[in-house]
């Protein structure tokens, strides 16, 4: 009789994944979110260009504070989603796959997002 060692139960949240696949986790997410924004920012993007109403309303609309928090998230998955994906351009170049190199670059990755854009975000404003 052969015996089963697989898991039965498998509990997500106790799974510790080193930062290489959380960060290749987050750059998953951050595309599906930046995916799922299109259809928001081409009808900002609509509104901007209806004339000179429609801009003053965009211009109020983007100067809201919960807008302004999703703006901020979005800048940070468009900052992540580019970052991760240049560092899997590297990685697919061979360059960075040695062992410390990727941790750093997935803690560099995951650091400088944030910064990236709250930077653009002051940036942008007016």
């Amino acid at each position: 009789m052969q015996t089963d060692s697989r898991p039965v139960f498998l509990n997500l949240v106790q799974i510790r994944l080193p930062v290489p696949g959380i960060l290749s986790i987050a750059h998953r997410v951050s595309g599906v979110v930046l995916f799922l924004a299109l259809p928001f920012a081409i009808g900002l993007l609509e509104l901007g260009l209806s004339g000179a109403a429609g801009f003053e309303r965009a211009k109020t609309l983007l100067a809201a504070f919960p807008v302004q928090v999703l703006l901020f998230l979005l800048l940070w998955a468009l900052a992540h989603h580019l970052l991760a994906g240049i560092r899997y351009l590297f990685i697919d170049l061979d360059l960075g796959v040695q062992a410390p190199g990727y941790h750093r670059s997935a803690w560099l990755v995951l650091l400088a997002a944030p910064v990236v854009a709250a930077l653009v975000l002051v940036g942008l404003a007016p």
